[in-house]
């Protein structure tokens, strides 16, 4: 018979050991969320599903009420207060200072070693994008781009490789390559005339954070960073597979450089694009397009291409003359 002072406030009980084992996985993530690092495997892999951590903390605080553990209780409480902190959009979204001087639309899309080239041809030809940014498009993807699209989209900057290594801007408008960022797999740079105004393009695939690759992964977003700071005084788009998601502190530094997500803008900042064909509906957003202050962003909408695990992004941006 259990008593009032039989431990009560002993996790005993088989429930009170499994909410408690469920907190504790749950609180190393959220406790290098607040301390602002992706720490090293497995955090960086369960930070990109950081708002699905509700679900197994919500599991953990009935199991806490269930064996009336009620120091857990709180402990389950407390736990989903800072996942709900933190599920909060991060980063600026202020508008940008002066008339709009011209309007522009973004497609970008990982159509995995190329399978999707076929479906990304149609969605450029539907959509009518003005600039395309391609990650995973091998030398067969970049054949088929320019025998489709060359018409339409005549300037490209791109990396050549096979596989997941190559990579492609396409544009409407004329392009001037820049160097690109140092990566594992292709990052293309460009420059392009918009409305009178030099604006800066930037192709982002970094390596994902696999276990034995999250130094790699850490040191190729951080070259991203570097990017993005490199001209501050030009209007700038940075999109691709970012393989990363604002929770990720590196990708936080990113956004930390005054860079905003334009699916933010346009309040779909937790919309998931990986991983589209096996679990979309828990997915997480880690395809991006940043944009400088100049621009504002409307419409963003996400396109399920087929065959590739990735959903593109494509939004409409309206570029600002600016301080």
């Amino acid at each position: 018979m259990e008593t009032a002072g039989d431990g009560a406030e002993q996790p005993r009980r088989p429930g009170a050991w499994l909410a408690a084992l469920l907190f504790a996985a749950v609180s190393v993530v959220v406790g290098c969320r607040a301390a602002d690092t992706d720490a090293v495997t497995p955090v960086p892999q369960l930070l990109a599903f950081l708002p699905w951590l509700l679900l197994p903390t919500a599991a953990g605080l009935l199991l806490t009420l269930r064996a009336r553990w009620w120091t857990g209780a709180v402990w389950g409480v407390a736990l989903l207060g800072l996942l709900a902190w933190y599920i909060e959009p991060y980063g600026k979204t202020d508008d940008p200072a002066g008339p709009p001087v011209a309007r522009l639309r973004v497609l970008t899309a990982n159509v995995e070693y190329g399978r999707a080239t076929g479906p990304l041809v149609d969605a450029v030809r539907r959509e009518k994008p003005d600039l395309v940014f391609v990650q995973e498009c091998d030398r067969r993807c970049g054949a088929v781009l320019e025998r489709d699209l060359s018409a339409t989209h005549p300037h490209r900057s791109a990396v050549e490789g096979d596989g997941s290594k190559g990579s492609v801007i396409l544009s409407r408008l004329p392009l001037t390559p820049t160097p690109p960022v140092p990566g594992t797999m292709g990052m293309p740079g460009a420059t392009a005339d918009v409305g009178g105004r030099t604006v800066r393009l930037q192709l982002a695939h970094p390596m994902p954070p696999l276990p034995d690759q999250v130094p790699v992964w850490q040191r190729e977003l951080a070259g991203i960073r570097d990017a993005a700071k490199a001209a501050p005084g030009l209007p700038a788009v940075l999109a691709g597979d970012f393989n990363a998601t604002q929770d990720h502190a590196a990708f936080r530094r990113i956004l930390d450089t005054g860079l905003r997500d334009a699916a933010r803008l346009d309040g779909a900042d937790r919309t998931p694009t990986w991983p589209a064909r096996t679990a979309p509906a828990f997915g997480a957003q880690i395809d991006h397009v940043l944009v400088s202050e100049e621009f504002t962003a409307d419409r963003a909408r996400f396109l399920d291409l087929g065959d590739t695990d990735h959903r593109a992004v494509l939004v409409d941006l309206t570029l600002h003359t600016g301080r």
